[in-house]
This record gives C-alpha cells, structure tokens and sequence, in this order.
C-alpha cells in the first residue's frame, strides 16, 4: 500500500461542534504560493448533519479518498462541501460541471490561441508558455497542498459531464499529481508523506448517467435522502430560520401528505425550505398551510400541483 493511501487522523469532522457565525477562511481568489496568504470573512452554513453522513465525511477525510454524494436534485449535497469547509476553516473551491467540461480543465487550462496571437504580434511575453496556463480548481488544491496548506474541493454534478470526464481524472485523484504538458517539468503533488494535506474532495451526483465502475471505486459512497423522521425535518426548518413552532409543525405535515403523493419530479428539501421562508416572511397563518399558498416556490409541474392539493388541501 503507497504511503499516499494512509489513514488521515489529523482532522475529525465534529458535526456537533458548536460553530461561531462568522470565520476568517483563506481567500481561494488570491495567489497560491504565499506564506501568509489573505483570509475573508465567511458566514456559517447552515447546514444539519445526519449520524452516517458525518460518519461518511470523516470515513472520506481518513481515507483520502472523494466522498461521492448521490441522491435526488434539491436534497443538500452541495450544501454539504460548503458546511465542511466552514467547520474545518478551510478554503473551498468549487468545479461546477458542465456538459461541455472536460477532465484537463479541472487540472489547468491553456490559452493557446491568446499565445499564438502574441506570437504573431511579436510580443516578448509569447516566448514563455507559463503566462497562459491557469491552474483549474483540482490543480490549484493540489498546488496549494505543495505551499503545507490544506482545502476542500467540491466537483458539482458531476453526471453532467460525458462519461470520459470521470475516466479522465483517475490517475490525478489517484495520485494527487499532475504535470503540465505544454510546460515539461513543471509538476503538482500533495507531499505522498502528509496525508493530513490531502485535499477533501466531495463529489455530487444526480444520476442523470451511470458513473463508470472505476471512478466508483476510488469513492466513499453516501446517498443523501430527503428527511423522513418529522423531528429531523423540524429541526432542519429551524436551524434555517424558520422559528414559529407552529407554523413549521405545518409544513413538516404538509410535507408528510406530499411525501405519499406520487409526483413526476419530487420537491426536494431545498424547494421546501424556499416556500417556508416564503410563507414565514408573508406571514401566512399556521393553519393556511395545507391550502398550499404559493405552491409554484414547492411544485414545478400543473399535474403535480393537481395531485399536490388533491391529497393536502382540505375540501
């Protein structure tokens, strides 16, 4: 077994840490090779963990390895990189998955049509390929590794992308390397005796395609589902604001007769916190809330809201 692969005991995610409001975090935006780089103020998120996906965060932290979240759109799996990265008071950068992302480009870009037009024009700077290099979002947490400091990536919707994009990047999240073609000898590497500078990846999937069976192994697996235990659900309404005990024993109802309907495509929980706050900040009385006031914020399609005030709204 490579020294890479050692478990990781330096940092154990607390789920039950009491966090201040506010923290000052590394400032992703500023240049990598500092010794003391710039910080800004970062607001907590707000964000409530369940017993076995904290558990799957710290099995991820220990392994080394990405923790894949997967489980339906709205649910909190990106939520949960950015509520990691605040406990820890780490730096979080973030790779939004497109349909067009290629796996090089989490590693770096090159500008070669910008360096072939300064060539062109005879421009000195055209002579050294390093002014069109741009470290991507896994590269530069790889980089940062290299200057003892450690962060959080988040590889968002990753299912997004074709196929070859996670294939791609199995070697990289492998090793936790790379070289720069266009630039022989210039390397990355997370030091192989510092497990404890090891980025913390977390990958979100919307099962929009199957993930190829090698990138899965190289994952810790959790499936986030949306709460079904009311006093859970409660309490998720009132670390987000929404603070009326009555009215949120409302919603959590409504969202139990909504959980039994049989929807084209499902509210998730952040939809449900959305038409809350809504409902909260209109002041909407506790005991209009199974009329479904405002339903376009909580159902997306004319038949599920058709089936949604079937099965809550009173006849």
């Amino acid at each position: 077994m490579q020294t890479r692969h050692r478990v990781d005991t330096s940092v154990w995610f607390d789920a039950e840490e009491k966090l201040p409001p506010s923290r000052e975090i590394e400032d992703v935006a500023a240049p990598i090779a500092v010794t003391d780089p710039p910080v800004r103020e970062v607001q907590r998120e707000p964000y409530r963990f369940a017993p076995r996906l904290a558990e799957a965060v710290n099995l991820a932290i220990g392994l080394g390895r990405p923790l894949l979240l997967q489980g339906d759109p709205g649910v909190g799996k990106t939520r949960v990189a950015h509520a990691v990265a605040y406990a820890l008071g780490l730096p979080l950068e973030r790779a939004y998955v497109k349909s067009t992302s290629r796996g090089r480009d989490l590693l770096y870009t090159y500008d070669a049509v910008r360096r072939l037009h300064d060539v062109h024009l005879h421009l000195p700077a055209a002579q050294d390929v390093r002014p069109y290099l741009r470290l991507g979002p896994l590269g530069r947490v790889i980089a940062r590794a290299e200057h003892q400091r450690r962060s959080v990536l988040l590889i968002d919707e990753i299912d997004k992308a074709d196929l070859d994009f996670p294939n791609d990047l199995l070697h990289e999240l492998d090793e936790l390397a790379f070289s720069v073609e266009e630039d022989p000898g210039q390397r990355y590497a997370v030091p192989p005796d510092r497990p404890d500078l090891r980025p913390i990846i977390v990958v979100t999937n919307n099962e929009e395609k199957t993930l190829p069976g090698a990138f899965l192994r190289r994952c810790v697996f959790h499936y986030l589902e949306f709460p079904a235990d009311p006093a859970e659900l409660d309490a998720i309404l009132a670390l987000h604001g929404i603070d009326g005990p009555d009215l949120r024993e409302a919603v959590v109802r409504v969202a139990q007769r909504l959980g039994e309907v049989d929807f084209t495509r499902r509210p998730g929980l952040s939809e449900l916190l959305d038409w809350a706050g809504f409902l909260k900040a209109m002041a909407v009385p506790a005991d209009r809330v199974d009329q479904l006031p405002y339903l376009g914020a909580l159902v997306k399609h004319l038949p599920d809201q058709v089936r949604a005030r079937g099965r809550v709204s009173p006849p």
